[in-house]
């Protein structure tokens, strides 16, 4: 199981006990510091669109200016400003091999 974030994001915290608690094993990759590639994020894009992995109501996508906002209408374009802004792809991102699930979702992650 692998598991994608911001190590320090409340969100991911909340995540990281919920696994841990259940003592399951995960590899943790944080993509702001390790940044993250087209390949996965249009794998994600395929499960969920991009309009719903973009975190609009996060700090990072309220900065930006409404001009690079606004460049935002297509697959394409939402994977290069993710690439370029990790820290407005919506998290965690767990995949656990069989399945992907997209934020803090307990009632998921004990489906695990």
């Amino acid at each position: 199981m692998k598991i994608y974030g911001i190590k320090n994001c409340n969100t991911m915290q909340k995540a990281f006990k919920a696994l841990d608690e259940k003592g399951w094993s995960y590899t943790f990759h944080d993509y702001k510091k390790s940044g993250i590639d087209a390949e996965t994020l249009q794998k994600w894009c395929a499960e969920w669109g991009f309009e719903k992995l973009i975190n609009k109501s996060g700090l990072t996508w309220k900065k930006l200016d409404d001009a690079v906002k606004a460049t935002v209408k297509d697959e394409h374009a939402a994977i290069a400003l993710m690439m370029q802004h990790t820290s407005i792809i919506k998290r965690p991102v767990i995949d656990t091999g069989k399945t992907l699930i997209l934020g803090f979702d307990e009632i998921a992650i004990q489906k695990i």
